[in-house]
């Protein structure tokens, strides 16, 4: 099977922006897989686990790019949301 596998792990300080952040991202599994690279999420609590099996390293590079990607722009956003609804 793979030959490469990586653990992606986000902690934040509530579960409710920890459940904004993997939903947000959540939507992408499945979609961006392939055939040399699968990933898997899980929310626990105040954490995010993201479990990435890929068949060689530049396949395991482009998912771990791609996925720290959609998390700082999951973070971003929400981080924008929250400012909005501070402001009213």
């Amino acid at each position: 099977m793979s030959s490469h596998d990586a653990t992606l792990e986000f902690d934040y300080e509530t579960a409710s922006r920890a459940d904004l952040v993997a939903e947000s991202v959540a939507r992408e599994i499945g979609e961006i897989d392939d055939e040399r690279s699968q990933t898997t999420i899980d929310r626990e609590g105040t954490r995010i686990s993201i479990e990435i099996d890929a068949d060689d390293i530049i396949a395991l590079r482009a998912a771990l790019n791609t996925w720290f990607s959609l998390i700082d722009v999951a973070e971003r956003t929400a981080d924008v949301g929250a400012a909005v609804l501070e402001s009213k």
